[in-house]
């Protein structure tokens, strides 16, 4: 493959991950509405910790260029946004993208 080949596969790639990165966000949201009703903490580090496990054990599985220690990097990034949308629903504040989480309506 020509280089320009392989960065159009990465561009396709991108595309996927946001999707997909999105629709996990749409999950933190919903559940960080869940959180605030029943009272419940944002932060929950025993939750965390058993994500950053699983992703880990599946980055050794999966056997690619990207090793444990860097999804674990990666995932951490991605926790922390989910954390910053969860505490977004839960004040009823800006989302991601300059929009206002209204929790009633989502």
């Amino acid at each position: 493959m020509t280089i320009d080949e392989l960065r159009d596969r990465i561009d396709q790639l991108d595309e996927r991950l946001v999707t997909l990165l999105n629709e996990r966000a749409s999950c933190a949201l919903e559940i960080g509405k869940l959180k605030h009703a029943r009272g419940l903490e944002v932060y929950q580090p025993d939750r965390e910790a058993a994500v950053l496990r699983r992703v880990a054990a599946c980055a050794q599985r999966a056997d690619g260029p990207l090793g444990p220690e860097a999804m674990v990097r990666v995932f951490e990034r991605i926790i922390d946004e989910a954390r910053r949308i969860e505490h977004a629903a839960a004040r009823t504040d800006s989302a991601p993208g300059g929009r206002t989480v209204d929790t009633q309506a989502l």
